[in-house]
């Protein structure tokens, strides 16, 4: 393991959000496998929340398939394990509502909470599964409102 890579695993475990991620595998009885880099992969997550494909808690991935099919998609993988760094920088668990606070704003401006998230941004988009939206993400009700103050005038 590298040296970045265990600094992460023992960051995480030391601001605890290894130990959660560990809990909640646990407790949503997923299979748990140690994989690259000092993370630990939690196949099989059954639970509708969150809405993707795998998310990370500490340096816990959680997938809803299997690790081999996690391990498949490298892109996938490398963006997950720089949340892991992510929970590392900001001292782990203050990085759960300072991601809420960038998928709201995403949310709120772009219609799409990943696209202007700053995590997302720094954990690579298109790795993550987000799809650029053609001609740069905007919201409906922000054009609309262009509109209709043009029509002020």
């Amino acid at each position: 393991m590298r040296l970045g890579s265990r600094a992460r695993a023992v960051l995480n475990t030391l601001n605890l959000s290894t130990p959660l991620g560990l809990a909640l595998a646990a407790a949503g009885r997923t299979r748990l496998r140690r994989g690259p880099e000092g993370l630990f992969i939690a196949e099989r997550w059954r639970s509708r929340l969150p809405p993707a494909a795998a998310f990370v808690v500490g340096n816990v991935v959680f997938t809803r398939g299997s690790a081999r099919a996690l391990l498949a998609r490298p892109g996938l993988f490398g963006h997950e394990g720089r949340h892991a760094t992510q929970y590392a920088a900001c001292l782990g668990l203050p990085f759960l509502p300072l991601y809420a606070a960038g998928a709201a704003y995403s949310l709120a401006r772009s219609g799409n909470p990943g696209l202007l998230n700053p995590f997302e941004r720094l954990a690579g988009l298109e790795a993550g599964g987000y799809a650029p939206v053609a001609g740069g993400p905007s919201r409906p009700r922000t054009r609309r409102r262009a509109q209709g103050a043009r029509g002020r005038g």
